[in-house]
């Protein structure tokens, strides 16, 4: 005993030297880790022109949009929502740092009857406007209730949270009205020019009609278009604005889905079984559904025309309670909780429809669709006959079924002769409607019946066992790998699929097909590096393994990166030299020079092509090739010019210039009204593009 005394005594003390430990380790990874406040790393958020913002100014930032969001939907914001609300977030101090500095330049302000204006006059906020608490019954927006609102608000202490709230709000109604002021400024700037008027005008009215010869570039094989190193180098110093990339990451990884087992199933069904014997005997069927079930609508009313497709008519009997049933990847237990009577009919038929298509033929469509009655009656199959002869394709094919209906579904015809119908069977005459005559089947007659029916949803979800057998499987491979050909080796060994995330940003949520990986993201950025194995993470119903196998700072992409990428193009123009020096040689006519070049060749002619067109018949879309074409006078012919597919000849057959008008005004009215729409976002582009905004955000969300 005195021994079992000691080692507790010593078990107790190692134990708070333990927690002491990783309490230590904890703050310590804190203080002194990637992300430290105290090695300068874990304070600030980003940048933004000059301005540093640190992470409590952007929560701040955040704060407050989920208040404004708070009021205007008068609910919380969830889980799904927040992204949205932290990008709005780092907007608005984009704006505040970036662009509102401008407005300062210009001296643009927002009076305070101007704010007034916005919360309660004639130019009231949008936000405002559909705020709940400000609509009258009938959904119209009062501004009296603001004045009462704000009334009661300002009795109120200053730090409740109301008014806090209200404030904060308010205080984003000036930079938006400022914001409209400064943008109308800059619109004003915008000046279209005459001559711009009249170039326009031709750019519409101008016609060309044209003669080309067109050679694909797939008419030349790859293997015969050789690629050097030097064309692949010129390439990419020609167009290395196309490689300029941001912070961007390539990762694999490999999921263990947590799934449910049979022993998960039976599990669930046994829980559901005993919740059916409580059901049965229970007093308040609605509050039972509710309460234990993951049904949306756990008890809802029903009638004979919308009932759920796991219920039957027949077994509609006050008080019958059946399942547990398996309904896709759920069981389900459904209790007839009470009947009543509804305002409106329903009923169910079959129909054969045999349509007419003028009033001369209409008798030899009666004669017909008699015909196919007077068989019916004499025994023939409904189902059967109504699959090869009715007209009606969309019933025709399920036997003539067109199920439950209620009144006013159909044309009136039609309607009384089911819902006049006492019992079952073939209508004994054919009935006219507008869509042509009808050999109806009445399978239901008419029936008012309302069911108030409970239903006890539960999903097949994976137990304790299957989600601890997921996770170990996963911690397994991640602690027997730690790079990434061990990476590859172990997947293969296990028979696991390798998935892929390439060109990942800081800022996205996905990660290839994983939809919801912030995490995985964050540990790219903030604690990976190429070859790195990350962690185990737990993603809801699948836990995942990645490996860092690319990473690519700001700036452009290397040229060893984008080989792949730009073969196609490079060698489009290796394709496109050869196949540009071989007509080069040949002279003649068009068509001379397309029989010469060989079957690749062909001439085309166009009489009607404008300016504003961007494609050309085969061609395809290529607006350079549109350009080089009106810069052509008429009977004119260029020299071979490879395009966007292929290399093209043109020869211009004839150019109608239209003619010179008086006043342009027209012209000139659209392209203000084209470049007033663009200037806002111009404007706002601009001012980010030379305000050396990095953004941080990664490191904390």
């Amino acid at each position: 005993m005195a021994l079992i005394g000691t080692l507790r005594n010593k078990m107790g003390t190692l134990l708070v030297v333990f927690v002491f430990a990783a309490i230590a380790a904890f703050t310590l990874n804190d203080l002194l880790g990637n992300n430290s406040v105290l090695l300068g790393g874990g304070n600030h958020v980003g940048e933004i022109g000059s301005h540093t913002i640190s992470l409590e100014e952007y929560q701040n930032a955040v704060r407050q949009q989920e208040m404004n969001y708070q009021l205007y939907f008068n609910r919380n914001p969830s889980e799904r929502d927040q992204p949205l609300i932290q990008n709005q977030a780092w907007e608005l101090l984009v704006a505040k740092h970036a662009i509102e500095p401008q407005y300062e330049k210009l001296g643009i302000k927002v009076t305070t009857e101007e704010l007034e204006d916005m919360l309660y006059g004639k130019h009231v906020n949008e936000s405002i406007k559909s705020t709940p608490i400000f609509l009258t019954e009938a959904g119209q927006f009062d501004p009296n209730k603001v004045v009462s609102y704000l009334q009661e608000l300002s009795k109120r202490p200053e730090t409740s949270e109301d008014r806090f709230r209200w404030e904060q709000f308010q205080q984003n109604l000036r930079p938006g009205r400022i914001r409209i002021k400064y943008e109308n400024l800059m619109i004003k700037t915008g000046y279209i020019t005459s001559a711009e008027a009249e170039r326009e005008y031709h750019v519409q009215n101008d016609v060309a009609e044209i003669k080309y010869l067109y050679v694909p570039y797939y008419s030349i094989s790859d293997s015969a278009a050789k690629i050097a190193d030097a064309d692949l180098k010129d390439y990419y110093n020609r167009n290395k604005e196309k490689f300029k990339t941001e912070l961007t990451a390539d990762v694999s990884f490999v999921s263990f889905p947590v799934e449910a087992s049979h022993d998960d199933s039976v599990a669930i069904r046994q829980e559901l079984q005993q919740l059916a014997e409580e059901f049965r005997t229970a007093t308040n069927d609605s509050l039972f559904a509710i309460i234990n079930s993951e049904a949306s609508n756990p008890f809802e009313r029903y009638t004979p025309n919308n009932l759920p497709p796991y219920v039957s008519a027949d077994s509609l009997v006050e008080g019958k309670v059946f399942g547990p049933f398996l309904d896709g990847n759920t069981y389900k237990v459904v209790k007839v909780s009470s009947l009543g009577s509804d305002t409106v009919y329903s009923a169910r038929a079959r129909h054969i429809l045999v349509k007419w298509t003028d009033d001369s033929n209409k008798p030899e469509a009666k004669a017909k669709a008699e015909g196919i009655l007077k068989e019916l009656k004499a025994g023939a199959d409904f189902a059967t006959k109504a699959r090869e002869v009715s007209e009606d394709p969309g019933s025709g094919q399920n036997g003539g079924d067109l199920g439950w209906f209620s009144s006013g579904q159909m044309v009136k015809p039609f309607e009384s002769a089911v819902f006049n119908a006492n019992k079952t069977g073939l209508v004994n005459t054919v009935v006219e409607s507008e869509f042509g005559y009808h050999i109806i089947d009445v399978t239901n007659t008419k029936d008012n019946t309302a069911y108030w029916i409970g239903t006890l949803e539960t999903e097949i979800t994976a137990g304790d066992a299957s989600i601890n057998t997921a996770a170990r499987k996963a911690e397994s491979f991640q602690s027997s790998v730690s790079s990434i050909s061990e990476f590859e080796n172990k997947a293969k060994e296990e028979n696991l699929q390798i998935l892929y995330g390439k060109d990942i940003k800081t800022a996205d949520r996905r990660v290839g097909i994983l939809s919801d990986a912030r995490r995985v993201v964050q540990w790219m950025f903030r604690d990976a590096s190429v070859g790195k194995v990350s962690e185990v993470f737990d993603l809801q119903d699948e836990y995942v393994v990645a490996v860092m196998t690319e990473k690519i700072e700001k700036g452009y992409k290397p040229l060893d990166k984008v080989k792949e990428e730009m073969t196609p193009a490079v060698r489009d123009e290796v394709k496109s030299k050869l196949i540009t020096e071989k007509l080069s040689k040949l002279t003649g006519t068009l068509e001379e020079i397309a029989q010469a070049y060989g079957p690749d060749a062909a001439v085309r002619n166009l009489n009607d092509l404008h300016m504003t067109s961007s494609s050309l018949p085969s061609v395809g879309v290529d607006p350079e090739v549109i350009g080089l074409i009106f810069s052509l006078e008429g009977g004119k012919r260029t020299a071979p010019y490879g395009g966007e597919s292929g290399v093209v000849i043109i020869e211009m057959q004839n150019k109608t210039v239209a003619p010179a008008v008086a006043d342009y005004g027209q012209y000139k009215n659209q392209l203000e009204q084209s470049l007033s729409s663009q200037t806002s976002f111009n404007i706002t582009e601009a001012i980010k593009e030379n305000s050396g905004i990095e953004d941080d955000r990664y490191k904390f969300y």
